[in-house]
């Protein structure tokens, strides 16, 4: 019997994993299909909100935490791993933001380094871009990490932890309930794997299942504001590096990868669980980045994928218990910064389990107003 049980193995729940295991707790992950596959794989990579002055204290709380933990989470990946996630302080360049005085006085307000662009900047800093572009915000600081490779690095120094197992290709059916006291507990999960129904017990479980996990909760007839929102998204390989920042405008984004690949980014659809590409999307996603940088007609198109999001209210994920339960905690719905808000996500949940002062103040997370019996 582990001392937790991990329902999903996302970003989320892999670092959770670490946090635990590394606290000297036995951690087993469960994952319906690979880890690391689905959105935490999918997205981006940017580690900032696309707008961060248009959310609210509650993310913007989790992403300063987060952004401080990503050079040294990277580094200690590669050290254990050999795998690089190729975390790059890049900067983000925004163009011709509708509330850039906004922006600025959140900056200010914040701490966080952004500075007005005139065009003569902008092309200084990225000639290829399209003409006619007048006005800029520049961040800096704001770093990309390559996802797929952080994934890798993660799982593999998972999988040299003793404390850590994972149940991959296993689907979750129902939660073994008990009671303890007034409130309910959990005993465990019931599982299909391989073709055969099993039970995994454990202490202590937690749901990290992204934008399945309003399905899971609903074995348990609980209701929880978290619905899949698809992103789709293009990768392009240009004869020669065009971008040395990333660049936003209108809601897309291009982000340079250190190998020349070039992202192209994404679509917001609300298509509930359908995963599937169209070719309306593609076409979308490649006239946004002519549109940013017309050299890219001639650039080769490497890839075109599709993965579902964590939708919630404004982008403020749940971290922590579950109402009504002794032993049964959450972690899901941040929406487009998955990724983003991670390592802090991860870390909240990891202080709360293990009795630590929280690294942020953990009230705007919690479960009141998110479930529902």
């Amino acid at each position: 019997m582990s001392d937790f049980l991990i329902v999903g193995g996302g970003i989320i729940g892999l670092l959770l994993a670490r946090e635990l295991s590394a606290a000297g707790a036995s951690v087993t992950v469960i994952e319906r299909g690979e880890c690391g596959k689905e959105a935490s794989w999918a997205g981006g990579g940017i580690v900032s909100p696309l707008y961060p002055w248009r959310y609210t204290p509650a993310v913007t709380a989790l992403a300063s935490s987060a952004q401080k933990e990503y050079p040294a989470l990277a580094k200690q990946l590669l050290d254990e791993t050999g795998i690089d996630p190729e975390w790059e302080r890049t900067g983000l360049l925004m163009l011709d933001a509708e509330d850039s005085n906004a922006a600025l006085a959140w900056a200010k307000g914040v701490g966080s380094a952004m500075h007005s662009l005139s065009s003569e900047s902008i092309y200084q800093r990225e000639p290829l871009l399209a003409p006619g572009y007048s006005e800029g915000l520049w961040m800096p600081d704001i770093a990309n990490i390559r996802n797929p490779r952080l994934l890798k690095a993660l799982l593999k120094s998972l999988q040299l932890q003793p404390r850590v197992r994972f149940l991959q290709h296993s689907s979750v059916t129902g939660f073994i309930q008990g009671t303890s006291g007034e409130e309910r507990s959990i005993e465990g999960v019931e599982l299909l794997r391989n073709g055969q129904y099993e039970k995994v017990l454990g202490q202590h479980a937690v749901v990290t299942a992204g934008a399945w996990t309003g399905r899971l909760f609903k074995s348990l007839s609980l209701d929880v504001d978290v619905h899949p929102v698809k992103g789709q998204m293009l990768l392009l390989k240009p004869a020669k590096q065009v971008l040395s920042s990333i660049v936003l405008s209108n809601g897309r984004y291009l982000i340079p990868r250190r190998d020349g690949h070039l992202l192209v980014g994404s679509t917001l659809e609300y298509t509930d669980f359908d995963k599937s590409t169209s070719e309306v999307a593609e076409q979308s996603l490649y006239a946004s980045a002519l549109a940013l940088i017309p050299k890219l007609e001639s650039a080769q198109m490497i890839a075109h994928w599709a993965g579902l999001r964590p939708g919630a209210a404004q982008g403020i994920p749940y971290i922590g218990g579950v109402p009504g339960f002794r032993n049964l905690s959450v972690n899901a719905g941040q929406f487009r910064n998955g990724l983003v808000l991670a390592p802090a996500s991860a870390g909240l949940l990891a202080d709360i389990l293990l009795g630590r002062a929280p690294r942020v103040d953990p009230l705007p997370y919690q479960l009141a107003t998110g479930f529902s019996a």
